[in-house]
């Protein structure tokens, strides 16, 4: 990987403007026309508005660090922000429009220090705090995945399980996706499902539309079928 680029990167012109902004003359918005279409019909409202501001804020922060060379050291940022704001009471925090910005910037400085985040990742969240969009820091980071994957051609592999699966056999589940998919690279997240009984299931593909089912669960369900007892339902 290149060595990051250590002098701060100002890219606030790469991001939407605040909401208060969109009526302000053209010439004095300094993002590109491309992200000015995406994002201006998408400030009129509702959860449009939402989606389509993420996905505009996943791209420029991917341009950042492409221009950087620093797409996986800020891929690794996004997941580490990822794991801090599904916090309820962190997100409560810096979505609550009563605490000054100020507080929030301040934090978002102790995060940075203390996850080593890149420079322009913390600005980043600064960024979207400043535009009163940091509700929406969620949607950023699953759009930004989403932009990463395919600039990397990556597959993205949710494996689903009762306790946490040994690396090998992450690795063994990474090569059959792989194969399955044709993908050059491929990326797992893990997650636990008590429902499951043992086993796992493994989701990629589209919006995890593909699915590998290797639960008990799904064990006990054929053989229910088998036996005829579909209208019986399985409590496990």
């Amino acid at each position: 990987m290149a060595a990051l680029q250590q002098t701060p990167i100002s890219f606030r012109s790469k991001f939407p403007p605040p909401v208060a902004a969109v009526a302000t003359p053209a010439r004095t918005l300094s993002f590109s026309s491309l992200t000015r279409r995406r994002v201006v019909p998408a400030l009129r409202g509702g959860a449009r508005m939402s989606a389509t501001a993420a996905a505009s804020y996943a791209v420029a922060l991917a341009d950042v660090a492409k221009s950087s060379q620093s797409l996986d050291a800020t891929s690794a940022d996004v997941e580490k922000i990822e794991k801090v704001f599904s916090d309820p009471q962190v997100y409560d925090f810096f979505a609550n429009p009563t605490i000054e910005e100020e507080k929030k910037r301040k934090v978002v400085d102790e995060l940075a220090a203390s996850l080593g985040l890149q420079p322009h990742t913390a600005n980043f969240i600064n960024i979207l705090i400043d535009a009163r969009r940091i509700d929406i820091i969620n949607d950023v980071v699953t759009e930004f995945e989403k932009v990463y994957n395919g600039l990397t051609d990556t597959e993205l592999a949710v494996v689903s399980s009762v306790v946490k699966l040994e690396s090998q056999h992450l690795a063994q589940i990474a090569k059959t996706v792989q194969k399955l998919t044709g993908a050059k690279n491929v990326r797992i997240k893990t997650a636990t499902d008590p429902s499951l009984v043992a086993g796992f299931t493994v989701r990629y593909g589209n919006s995890g539309s593909k699915l590998i089912d290797m639960s008990v669960k799904k064990q006990l369900e054929e053989i229910a079928a088998q036996l005829d007892l579909g209208d019986i339902k399985i409590n496990v």
